[in-house]
């Protein structure tokens, strides 16, 4: 299997980025880590060989990023305006960087958008912004509003609440939003989301799928026995759905 290390200088964060890249053609999978997980997260998490047919075969080509969480929403030691000014940044890279170099290294015009946890978050908050970017969107075990309390996961803007806020949560800016052509480009964005029914996102997952179901946005969401926030179940469910 094709494996390669790239690492450049990002002028948009300020800072060194690093990024894996596995398999040599197919459609392109950009994915994204978990609160704390680094750009190898996926192959230490045995993901990207729960894969390992889908590549060998040209099907697939794995783009595994960092996701810059401890700089952005978990930066709790910045106020909450930063922090999300820090992921405006980071999406920014995504956007103008990360992109652009997936097009030049693979031809494919499929882009696939995948994240767990945290980065189900990101990658949908990226892809239904942007829907026009992307074919198809694999979230698992995501919370699609980050002010909503759960369990030991708490509001991770402490309690501010503005524009940005706004645009940036799907949970939030989804049910209003009413543009023909935006939703036009969202029914053409293949939707997997996953969750466990013993995991504390669970009712946020489900009013994320009443939300698009209300829109016409076809989506599949896929309820999984117990608690399915973990590397095992995402290793089960990577093969599946992406």
């Amino acid at each position: 299997m094709n494996r390669e290390y790239l690492r450049w200088y990002s002028p948009r964060l300020g800072r060194d980025m690093e990024l894996l890249v596995f398999g040599h053609a197919g459609a392109k999978v950009l994915m994204f880590p978990t609160r704390d997980g680094r750009f190898w997260e996926y192959e230490q998490l045995g993901i990207v060989a729960s894969l390992a047919p889908k590549l060998h075969a040209g099907q697939l080509q794995l783009y595994c990023i960092d996701g810059l969480a401890g700089e952005s929403f978990y930066a709790r030691h910045r106020p909450p305006a930063e922090r999300l000014q820090r992921h405006a940044a980071f999406e920014s890279y995504v956007l103008h960087e990360v992109l652009p170099l997936m097009a030049e290294k693979n031809p494919n015009d499929c882009v696939i958008l995948h994240g767990c946890s945290l980065g189900a978050f990101q990658a949908a908050s990226l892809g239904f912004r942007h829907p026009h970017l992307f074919r198809k969107l694999v979230a698992f075990s995501g919370r699609y509003d980050l002010t909503m309390q759960v369990e030991h996961f708490t509001d991770l803007l402490d309690g501010h609440y503005d524009e940005q806020v706004y645009f940036h949560m799907p949970s939030h800016f989804l049910p209003r939003l009413s543009c023909h052509h935006e939703l036009q480009k969202l029914r053409q964005l293949d939707i997997v989301l996953t969750i466990g029914n013993a995991d504390p996102f669970l009712d946020n997952n489900r009013h994320l799928s009443r939300t698009l179901a209300e829109k016409g946005v076809d989506h599949r969401l896929h309820v999984w026995d117990g608690r399915a926030h973990r590397a095992g179940s995402w290793r089960r469910m990577a093969p599946l759905y992406i």
